[in-house]
């Protein structure tokens, strides 16, 4: 059987941790931070845990992660 290929948008994009959840960049701070709240620029640092949904769609693009 032929092997599946995993979508390379995905693959740099999100990281699966040693539980099986989906890390992912947390998007809202390329632009317009001015009309932000400092405190939601602070909540979007780092990274985030994607939905259950987001999960089952990503785990289709990555099949070998």
């Amino acid at each position: 059987m032929s092997k599946l290929k995993t979508k390379s948008g995905a693959k740099k994009r999100f990281k699966f941790t040693a539980t099986g959840k989906l890390k992912k960049g947390q998007a809202g701070k390329r632009h317009g931070m001015i009309k932000r709240s400092n405190e939601q620029i602070r909540n979007l640092r780092g990274t985030s845990v994607a939905s259950e949904s987001e999960v089952r769609r990503v785990k289709r693009w990555m099949p070998y992660a």
